[in-house]
């Protein structure tokens, strides 16, 4: 395979799980946010041989690769109304939309670009949403079939913008995602230089995914007819657990002692409004559907094969901060970005 970064870890996971998936059948793909996800998925569709775009929000190159062999970048930024023609989503036949609600809690891919998406010969359209929309179920399992009772304001934009997808008249395959890690996004840089926090909240629980498993469960469904896929899928690791949990395992890895141990009601109010929100939903979110209705098998499992991946891996930056929790859910990340 060509076009992955050097040594990616992702490299096995995406072949593995686009067996079957034949360049030729994909047409065109455009990939919507150009974030920590977003751009994962380009480069692997491009190391497939499949014709893949990406949008940015810069026009320094807009209809250029934005390297050798890469995908090719489209300029696409709803804040300034800067939106691509019809000619330049000529041959689009997949999408996938990665990019957040706006301020208001609307969708600017839908707002901007559906009058144009719903002319194209679209064959399949993947939204990435949130885990969030199932709200607090005090450490309770959900999965596609629970109830969806968002609390926070960011869910309640995300539930929102699902259903506004699911009006239109498209191929439509939504997926929920909890909070998103690998290179460049977890707790080993805190723990290095002394920002970590240990805390702990009796009975609190997160769930996450790595990056290059998103992408390969993206390429699994893909490769799957189109009947095969369900309209709406969880993307999770199988090992929901504490947040102490996963910072002793890094800090055991690094080789480093723990930070000392903060009850979570002793330290809330010095926390940011964002990082006490993720800490005000306790859930565990099944991705059994996807792992044994589809089978798809996870490369990462858990927390522990995707740190020691993450930790060999090259250093890369966490572009794109993702909307579904940090790497270490004491942390907060801005919301306004693609994933």
């Amino acid at each position: 395979m060509t076009g992955l970064p050097v040594n990616s870890p992702g490299e096995a996971v995406w072949a593995s799980a686009a067996a079957g998936l034949a360049p030729e059948a994909c047409g065109r793909v455009l990939v919507l946010g150009g974030g920590y996800t977003g751009s994962r998925f380009a480069a692997a569709l491009t190391a497939l041989g499949i014709a893949t775009t990406v949008s940015q929000r810069q026009a320094s190159n807009p209809a250029g690769p934005a390297e050798a062999g890469g995908p090719s970048q489209l300029y696409f930024d709803p804040a300034t109304g800067a939106r691509p023609s019809r000619q330049d989503l000529e041959g689009i036949t997949h999408v996938l939309v990665t990019i957040p609600p706006d301020a208001a809690g609307r969708d600017p891919v839908l707002d901007h670009l559906g009058d144009l998406l719903a002319e194209l010969p679209l064959q399949w359209l993947g939204y990435l949403s949130t885990t969030g929309v199932y709200g607090d179920t005090g450490g309770a399992w959900v999965d596609e079939s629970s109830a969806t009772v968002p609390g926070l304001g960011r869910s309640r934009s995300r539930l929102a913008c699902e259903r506004a997808w699911r009006e239109r008249n498209l191929p439509l395959q939504v997926f929920r995602l909890p909070a998103i890690y690998g290179p460049g996004r977890t707790p080993f840089n805190d723990l290095r230089q002394g920002r970590a926090r240990l805390i702990h909240k009796p009975g609190q629980v997160f769930c996450r995914i790595h990056v290059d498993d998103i992408v390969g469960a993206l390429l699994h469904n893909l490769a799957r007819p189109a009947a095969g896929r369900p309209d709406t899928l969880i993307l999770a690791d199988a090992y929901p657990c504490s947040s102490s949990e996963t910072l002793g395992y890094a800090a055991h890895l690094l080789g480093c002692k723990l930070p000392e141990l903060q009850p979570y009601d002793r330290i809330a109010a010095t926390m940011s409004p964002m990082a006490r929100s993720f800490w005000s939903e306790n859930r565990r979110v099944s991705s059994a559907l996807l792992r044994q209705g589809l089978g798809y098998r996870l490369r990462y499992p858990s927390f522990r094969e995707g740190y020691r991946a993450s930790l060999s891996a090259p250093d890369q930056p966490a572009a794109g901060a993702e909307l579904n929790g940090p790497s270490g859910p004491e942390a907060s990340r801005p919301l306004n970005q693609e994933r």
